[in-house]
């Protein structure tokens, strides 16, 4: 009887494996569905309604988000190994930002991620300028300081062509007690953007205003007057836990891995429905694709990547903890985020040959669905970030985050009604046949021995976490502003 058993055991297992379908592009590409798209942003935009209207890192909009993702991948475990990977990170929240003008007038200003406290009460000091230069960025640059009189001042500086960070920096170097950077588009559509938790000791407090009234106070100026205003920030900053998920396929080599990600969290400022639910959706969907075949030959992690918003923290970490072996296993890594521009543009990311080998499954696809598709070399503002410097070919889909493209980038109205959903679709769809082809084959790819991770970048992402390490350190003794005493200098 136990033989029996065995053998009508053998012959059902064979049967459900017989039965599962064998993978081809074109099966990812028809399971993935706008409605169930939809389905997981609208799921997210009501996350962020009921936490205070966003879903970042440090706040419980990103909880529950991950609760989310991972309850939706544990109804496949059968088919994917899901786990949750802890990390600790600075987190740093503004509670009151204020600027008043040279007449006594409140003026709207927002403030950027990792901005640092003024004295209680805020700083009143008199306005410098630094030159507009809009070929190599205003401020940017040791020599554009030289004869600023920034010297216990407030220093108006234009944004943009650099990080705000090298701004800040250059101020406080020169002396500055602050920064007002003037938005670099009109209107108040200002974005936030982060600074970078290792740069809280390095840089001035700022606030960000609108580029009609710093164009305003720099024609006073440059006619002849002194404007004083007063800018006031009050935010603090602690060591928060938060995670990244990280989900595989069960079947395929575990040397062979193709790689895709898009970050979980969005900024303080709204639910991030664009930025980046879009991708979180659509790589939900291509895993959930994944687990209804069989026939393929490599395996297929999927990572939604926490704090991304605050310096990509959580793929940074997910880097610094690989070891060789590991990282030499990941062929290849796709990021997608921001795929969903409500007026997309389509620009596919690759830098060297290796990273056009995937590239090119995305452009060509693309062009065959009659999108226009250009280059983006990658830089150093998404996930992609900590692949590249371990020297993993990559590349990924982008449709914008500039006034034209998504006019809500890192706003409140980042919401479910941000999204082009033919365009969400197309790309998940193009992302879903990319994955496929490489699970089948990587063809093509170059072998990890030819791309073996620089030592100096390996030895960056430890150094990066090394001063992560000193600045939970530092956020230990919580940084905050009492509000009850005001400095003019």
């Amino acid at each position: 009887m136990k033989f029996f058993n065995a053998l009508l055991y053998g012959a059902l297992l064979f049967s459900e494996v017989s039965a599962a379908k064998k993978l081809t592009a074109s099966q990812v590409e028809g399971d993935i569905k706008k409605s169930k798209l939809r389905k997981t942003l609208v799921d997210l935009n009501n996350i962020g309604k009921k936490h205070g209207g966003n879903r970042a890192f440090g706040l419980p909009g990103y909880k529950a988000s991950v609760d989310y993702i991972y309850k939706e991948l544990k109804k496949h475990k059968k088919y994917l190994d899901t786990h949750i990977q802890p990390f600790n990170y600075t987190f740093e929240q503004t509670r009151d930002i204020q600027v008043r003008g040279p007449d006594g007038e409140d003026v709207y200003v927002i403030t950027l991620i990792y901005n640092v406290g003024t004295p209680a009460g805020g700083v009143t000091a008199p306005l410098a300028l630094v030159p507009i230069d809009d070929t190599r960025g205003s401020g940017c640059f040791a020599d554009q300081w030289e004869g600023v009189d920034a010297k216990d001042k407030l220093v108006l500086v234009k944004r943009g062509s650099c990080a705000i960070s090298d701004k800040l920096k250059l101020a406080k170097k020169a002396g500055a007690r602050g920064v007002l950077l003037v938005h670099n588009a009109p209107g108040e559509g200002i974005t936030s953007a982060t600074l970078s938790a290792e740069n809280l000791e390095l840089i001035v407090p700022v606030g960000v205003i609108p580029q009609e009234v710093g164009n305003a106070w720099r024609k006073r100026i440059e006619g002849g007057e002194s404007l004083e205003v007063t800018l006031l920030v009050d935010s603090f900053y602690e060591t928060r836990e938060t995670w990244n998920i990280i989900a595989e396929t069960k079947q395929g080599d575990p040397k062979n891995v193709v790689m895709m990600g898009a970050h979980l969290d969005s900024v303080q400022e709204g639910p991030g429905i664009n930025d980046d639910g879009s991708g979180t959706a659509g790589i939900l969907e291509i895993a959930k694709s994944f687990t209804k075949y069989t026939g393929y030959k490599n395996k297929v992690r999927f990572a939604w990547w926490g704090a991304e918003e605050s310096g990509l923290a959580g793929s940074y970490f997910y880097g610094e903890q690989l070891t060789e072996k590991e990282a030499d296993s990941i062929r290849f890594y796709f990021n997608y985020d921001m795929i969903g521009s409500p007026k997309p543009q389509y620009w596919v990311q690759a830098s060297k040959p290796a990273d056009r080998v995937g590239g090119d499954i995305l452009a060509a696809w693309l062009r065959k669905k009659g999108k226009t598709v250009e280059w983006e070399e990658f830089g150093e503002s998404s996930d992609y970030a900590a692949f590249i410097a371990l020297g993993i070919p990559s590349s990924g889909i982008f449709t914008g985050a500039d006034a034209e493209t998504d006019p809500c980038y890192h706003l409140a109205c980042d919401t479910i009604d941000n999204i082009h959903w033919d365009a969400l679709t197309l790309n998940t769809k193009t992302a879903g046949r990319a994955a496929a082809q490489f699970a089948l084959s990587l063809k093509g790819v170059p072998a990890r021995d030819k791309t073996t991770p620089n030592p100096k970048n390996k030895r960056a992402i430890a150094a990066r976490f090394e001063l992560w390490q000193k600045k939970r350190t530092l956020a230990s003794n919580s940084h905050k502003c009492n509000h009850k005493t005001k400095e003019v200098v």
